[in-house]
């Protein structure tokens, strides 16, 4: 038992476990929570019940006079009352007060000690509390016996519903955040991931206040930790396979900030997906999934607890997390210098993008708040061709100011530290999805190994005439005739004309953010010929 006093929340159970080590966490686990077992090798393998997945739509930020004029209010920070959230915390404590024992980690976000803040994790799960261990950054001993007041307090009652009538409330989901006060309340969901993304909303609102920019991203350094480059790219683009690179060190894979300093990771670990994982595809991965790592609603063998990774009978969403010094190349501390290049990874499954181009410092920012990526035809019922997506900032759903801050200190950062930036390409070329081809791995590969060794800085480039940017002309390793896309197309005015309704899908998507951005961002945008 831990003399740590929790009454100021209203908590005032008396067995409370403090950073419990993993062996114990599994033990309490295994002993606590049904169905809660071992892999075959050596993670504990939990599950989330019903919700196995964010809840985007059931997030909701405080309304507070000091972060009224912040925050960018609308359906990505729905508003929720003070009353409301003094409720729904009353309701996490009530909760947590019925259980016999509870489970607190505390942690650090943020590798650089001049910005990390203190987050104090409060839960009745042992799984929970094994994720925390793994995605927060771990004290020391010392650091722990000095730990202090939390600047940060998750309280995680998510096995207890939210009540639908209160104000504000559309589900029995409720994932609160008091920005004011930085506390947490969660409410109907055991998906541990809203705890990890919570600390990252937190982050996205106090970092640019400090002029750091926050970023949903991944990054690598080179080993003599010179040169840094940063990786943006929604789901399916290829942002984990490609900054797991065997000649770099990895500073993240999710989560970093961009400081006076330099790059610096968030988290003390990685949430990877583990859907369809081989250790042939992805072997860092693989191996990383053993003891003191967490794997979340998956399907194993009852008989030799192998885990078949590729059941999707619970959820596509399956995850493992692990502490980032499970990863054999980590660049520990997860530190890194002013990045050389910036890349914007895009699956253009119409085939309009080409593989390559650089990006002026306008362009950069209006690509940023445009976060773009298209899924392919045939995921759902009567969807015949690529749908686009975007999502501002490659991480709207964790933005609390508008996408044009975030832009604005990219662009400034970019300016101030001379940064490259490349939007690459990872989808079709030769026509869209059905009729042309996937670019390949290889060559990606050779794009950005070409990136790292400085040979595109001063390669010969044309000008796009749809989106106006530098398309490169000449990449060793990669074939001449893929470079531009519109030449790779059987049908010249086919190409033409998915391309003008692309640049339609990018202008009407941008209406929304234009009275936020600067008239030179706008009109980097792409045009109509």
């Amino acid at each position: 038992m831990t003399t740590i006093d929790l009454k100021e929340l209203g908590i005032t159970v008396q067995d409370i476990k403090r950073n419990t080590a993993p062996s114990e966490l599994y033990e309490e686990a295994i002993r606590r929570e049904p169905g809660t077992t071992i892999s075959d090798l050596g993670a504990l393998i939990a599950y989330s019940g019903t919700k196995t997945g964010r809840s985007p739509s059931d997030k909701r930020i405080t309304r507070s006079p000091e972060a009224e004029d912040e925050v960018w209010w609308g359906s990505v920070n729905i508003s929720l009352e003070k009353h409301s959230f003094e409720v729904n915390r009353e309701r996490a404590s009530d909760y947590l007060n019925t259980l016999d024992r509870l489970y607190v980690f505390d942690g650090y976000a943020g590798w650089d000690p001049k910005y990390r803040i203190k987050v104090r994790v409060i839960c009745g799960r042992p799984y929970h509390a094994l994720f925390m261990h793994n995605m927060l950054i771990r004290p020391t001993q010392e650091e722990l016996a000095d730990f202090g007041e939390p600047d940060c307090t998750i309280l995680n009652a998510g096995a207890f519903p939210a009540n639908r009538y209160t104000t504000g409330m559309t589900s029995k989901t409720s994932v609160d955040l008091d920005l004011a006060n930085r506390q947490v309340v969660i409410l109907g969901t055991e998906y541990a991931g809203e705890m990890k993304k919570a600390v990252f909303t937190l982050m996205n609102y106090l970092m640019p206040k400090q002029g750091v920019l926050s970023m949903h991203c991944s990054a690598t350094v080179d080993p003599e930790r010179t040169h840094s480059t940063i990786l943006f790219g929604l789901s399916g683009t290829g942002k984990t396979t490609l900054s797991a690179d065997p000649h770099r060190l990895l500073v993240g894979d999710d989560e970093h900030c961009w400081s006076d300093d330099g790059v610096f990771n968030i988290e003390g670990g990685c949430y990877a997906k583990a859907i369809y994982l081989t250790r042939e595809a992805e072997p860092q991965i693989f191996d990383a999934l053993r003891f003191g790592a967490v794997l979340e609603n998956v399907v194993y063998d009852k008989a030799d607890h192998h885990v078949d990774f590729d059941n999707t009978s619970i959820t596509e969403n399956t995850r493992g997390a692990y502490p980032i010094e499970f990863i054999d190349n980590a660049a520990i501390p997860c530190v890194a210098p002013h990045p050389t290049n910036i890349i914007f990874l895009t699956c253009d499954a119409f085939g309009v993008l080409p593989p390559v181009a650089k990006l002026t410092a306008e362009q950069a920012e209006y690509h940023f708040i445009s976060g773009y990526t298209a899924k392919v035809a045939g995921t759902e019922v009567g969807v015949t061709e690529p749908q686009a997506t975007f999502s501002p900032c490659f991480g709207g759903p964790f933005l609390v100011w508008h996408p044009g801050k975030y832009a604005e200190l990219l662009s400034s950062k970019i300016a101030q530290h001379n940064v490259n930036v490349w939007l690459i390409n990872t989808g079709w070329t030769g026509g869209a999805y059905g009729t042309g081809s996937r670019i390949r791995l290889k060559h990606t590969r050779a794009i950005i190994d070409a990136i790292h060794a400085g040979s595109l800085n001063d390669a010969p480039t044309s000008t796009d005439p749809w989106f106006g940017f530098q398309t490169l002309r000449d990449v060793p390793g990669v074939p001449e005739e893929i470079l531009a896309p519109q030449s790779t197309w059987s049908d010249p005015d086919a190409y033409d004309q998915t391309a003008a309704k692309l640049v339609e899908l990018f202008r009407n998507n941008f209406k929304s953010y234009e009275s936020g951005v600067r008239a030179d961002v706008l009109a980097a945008g792409p045009s109509r010929k």
